[in-house]
């Protein structure tokens, strides 16, 4: 049997791909208890450095608070970045250069400067220019950061996901009469957004993530920062890092997992154009032309 994209693996090949997987996760059993070797034997193991997370304390004093602070700053910089570099996606293919340069010019500007910069950027600038409180300005630098880096970088996105539709698309819209609002909001925004939304969930992991870097030099509170200060408490460095980590791998886990949920939710929906026909579905459709409303070989010439 055979696909349209590749062949189906013979004999040799199953063989070899079963042999390929069995050493994989040999290695991999093999690394797992290396690491596990290593942290035994430099006492990293101990129950006196694990005992802490059992306890309500380093919860509700360090990591809770932290990971508050982390989905506030993330979540205040998705609202904003999403719609933003919508914006500026679409603003980037409109017909008037006066609107498709200044935004050019915006998108390519803060793409290529690091998002650690543009927080040490905004937390001077509110220092300097703004009465908000030394205890608020992370939040604000942090948020200010990561809106500006991502809202390019999802401005590039969105404008790929609509180039990335066929031409047909917008002349068939010019065709029954859209304008060219009508045309991007009602034919090709609903299109695009399926093939779009796992690059856009990839880059909102990264703003989940990203909040780190303002507990590293502006002292924001975040999980990781509050990390920080429970290892100095509690001497468990290694445990906290291990600890942390696995919330962060939580979280995205959340994220991806509603992202592929809603994926395929709009997928489903009839409003949605954007669907993958496979073989099936395009056999069925041939099969449904061929046969014609009269009868079998009506669709042919």
């Amino acid at each position: 049997m055979t696909s349209v994209l590749y062949d189906a693996p013979g004999p040799r090949a199953k063989r070899r791909n079963v042999i390929l997987s069995v050493t994989f996760f040999v290695l991999l059993a093999l690394l797992l208890w290396w690491v596990w070797q290593t942290l035994d034997d430099k006492g990293q193991l101990n129950w006196a450095l694990w005992k802490p997370f059992t306890e309500s304390a380093a919860w509700t004093t360090y990591l809770l608070p932290g990971l508050a602070n982390t989905l506030k700053a993330a979540a205040l910089a998705m609202i904003i970045a999403l719609p933003l570099g919508a914006f500026l996606g679409i603003s980037r293919l409109s017909d008037h250069r006066w609107v498709r340069g200044p935004a050019g010019v915006v998108v390519e500007f803060f793409r290529a400067i690091p998002v650690l910069l543009l927080m040490l950027f905004a937390n001077e600038f509110y220092a300097r220019s703004t009465d908000i409180s030394s205890a608020e300005r992370p939040l604000y630098a942090v948020v200010t950061g990561l809106v500006l880096y991502n809202a390019s970088v999802l401005a590039e996105i969105v404008r790929a996901g609509i180039l990335a539709l066929p031409k047909g698309q917008t002349e068939a819209a010019k065709a029954i009469g859209l304008r060219k609002g009508q045309t991007m909001t009602f034919v090709l925004l609903p299109q695009a957004v399926t093939a779009m939304l796992p690059a856009i969930v990839s880059q909102l992991v990264v703003i989940v993530k990203d909040t780190a870097l303002g507990g590293v030099l502006l002292g924001f509170t975040e999980l990781l920062n509050s990390r920080g200060t429970l290892a100095a408490n509690y001497a468990n460095v290694i445990p906290s890092f291990i600890v942390v980590a696995i919330i962060y791998i939580v979280l995205n886990f959340i994220l991806t997992s509603f992202a592929s949920w809603l994926e395929g939710r709009l997928r489903r929906s009839k409003r949605s154009t954007g669907a993958v026909l496979g073989a099936e579905d395009v056999e069925e459709l041939n099969a449904a032309e061929v046969g014609g409303p009269h009868g079998g070989g009506a669709g042919k010439i």
